[in-house]
């Protein structure tokens, strides 16, 4: 697809949307694997399968349904992307990003993501919860390679401030006040759909890594490109290759992921709510 044809993409999946539901999402929060109640309890919900939508990629990996519901939580416009779209489905990165376009121009301006890892850090385990400070992008992929040199202007993308630091101190006292631990570190993506060897583990860990996984970095610098407010959750599911015992596989991590589901839920529940008095 060439890049006006994508922004002309965009603005028909905008119109679309808007004749579907009159909800403004203001919060666009990812739910990785596991995190379905978290949607199912958003008020005056609008369910959309990504399939109807024109233009909108399709949902293949495990655990991600691929639905879209709009809803309101704590009276904030929200929709909540039930599964995220993955390179190593065989998506463009262009693709991958396209929703974030979308919600951004049905007037989205956070996104709070979340996503299954495994822990580098030797410190961290399943269950935890960690809070992402900053990334290492080893995907090989930028999202925004033919789509930001159609900006006149602002076409190299900061990403210094990548995760919002006004949003990780809001967090921090809205996991406090929940009597949830954060722990906090930096998430490195790999392209996938394999796990890493052991080697490749020992040499993020080396580069300052805290937990891998194969998504959120595209969204990520989308969402910093258009302008949104990012936060990101990473659910310790496993520990990595390295720490690991025998074989990983995609079972143990969604089994780690409905075990973490109550407590992230109230995570996601509680950051909507504040953001909604600020």
């Amino acid at each position: 697809m060439d890049p006006q044809s994508y922004f002309k993409h965009v603005d028909e999946a905008v119109a679309w949307l808007k004749k579907r539901t009159s909800i403004t999402p203001r919060v666009i929060t990812v739910l990785s694997g596991g995190l379905d109640a978290f949607a199912d309890g958003l008020e005056d919900a609008c369910i959309v399968s990504s399939a109807d939508i024109p233009h909108f990629p399709r949902a293949k990996a495990e655990g991600h349904s691929g639905k879209l519901v709009f809803g309101r939580h704590g009276g904030v416009g929200v929709v909540a992307l039930v599964g995220r779209y993955h390179y190593y489905e065989g998506h463009s990165p262009q693709a991958v990003v396209f929703p974030y376009f979308v919600l951004a121009g049905m007037g989205a301006q956070v996104l709070i993501t979340t996503n299954a890892v495994g822990g580098v850090n030797p410190s961290f385990g399943p269950g935890d919860v960690m809070m992402v400070t900053d990334h290492i992008n080893m995907m090989g992929i930028n999202p925004l390679v033919g789509l930001a040199v159609q900006r006149g202007k602002d076409q190299f993308t900061s990403m210094t401030g990548a995760y919002d630091s006004g949003l990780r101190e809001l967090a921090l006292r809205v996991a406090k006040r929940l009597g949830i631990e954060l722990k906090q570190g930096v998430y490195l993506a790999t392209s996938g759909p394999s796990y890493e060897t052991k080697a490749e583990i020992g040499a993020f860990r080396k580069m300052g890594a805290d937990a891998v996984g194969m998504s959120t970095v595209p969204e990520v610098i989308a969402a910093n490109f258009l302008g949104l407010r990012v936060l990101t959750f990473s659910c310790i599911a496993n520990p990595a290759a390295d720490l690991h015992e025998g074989k990983m596989t995609h079972d143990e991590v969604l089994a780690a992921m409905n075990a973490l589901a109550p407590k992230m839920v109230k995570l996601l529940r509680g950051m909507v709510e504040e953001i909604g008095r600020k």
